[in-house]
């Protein structure tokens, strides 16, 4: 059965164009040209992926973007202009999981979308064998995709989540911001390390009791980030906050 993408873009020579690349893809593609219709199109079909142009006539798409993942986890693929990097900041903040700026070549945004979809079947594949780790604050449901405080489950936002999980399988070992885009986005993102800290600061927010100085989520100076499990809290020389 095709995929669905649910494409959000207002200019109609450009919705055109991706919408037939993506047909011809093999997508079945629904789409729409502002903020209130895409609400109603991903309300009324199932779609496996929305990208999604931030500059919309209507309802903006940081907004959009908030509602939509309010109510699902479906992968947001984020449409954003060259000169707007506190709209990616604030797009990643609220839910997406990845964007692509414009102008793009649409051989990068196949791919980009292609790599989402795998870490969404991936992600489902995984909920069948349970595992549940703490970390900090937090207990870790491999399985389930949550997090837990005090078994109460908490909102997270999936790539974040994806980056945790991904960590917790490989506790104790250093990663690049290289490294974890091409993991745990799937495709080598060189040059945008930005998308991997904004995820790190908000997984702080919930893990650590004292963001600021992470005993569990630490950056290494020069190189990266590793995830202290709790026989490994002590921060090693070369590690800080």
């Amino acid at each position: 059965m095709a995929r669905t993408i649910l494409l959000v873009e207002d200019e109609p020579t450009l919705r055109e164009t991706l919408a037939g690349n993506f047909e011809r893809d093999g997508f079945r593609v629904l789409t729409a040209a502002g903020g209130q219709e895409a609400l109603r199109r991903f309300r009324a079909e199932p779609s496996d992926l929305v990208l999604l142009d931030l500059m919309l006539p209507d309802l903006p798409g940081l907004d959009v973007c908030r509602i939509i993942r309010r109510e699902s986890d479906v992968p947001i693929l984020m449409l954003t202009a060259r000169d707007s990097e506190i709209d990616k900041v604030v797009g990643l903040e609220l839910g997406a999981d990845d964007y692509v700026t414009k102008p793009f070549s649409l051989r990068e945004l196949l791919a980009r979308v292609h790599a989402l979809l795998r870490r969404a079947e991936q992600r489902a594949l995984e909920s069948g064998a349970g595992a549940l780790a703490t970390v900090g604050r937090v207990q870790v449901d491999l399985a389930g995709h949550r997090l837990l405080r005090d078994g109460v489950p908490l909102a997270v936002k999936p790539k974040a989540f994806e980056l945790l999980a991904f960590l917790v399988r490989h506790a104790g070992q250093v990663f690049t911001r290289e490294q974890l885009l091409e993991h745990v986005w799937g495709y080598d993102y060189a040059g945008e390390t930005r998308t991997v800290d904004v995820h790190v600061h908000w997984l702080r927010r919930e893990i650590e009791e004292d963001p600021g100085a992470p005993i569990h989520l630490q950056t290494v100076r020069g190189t990266g980030y590793v995830l202290r499990r709790p026989a490994e809290e002590r921060p090693a020389a070369r590690a800080e906050g």
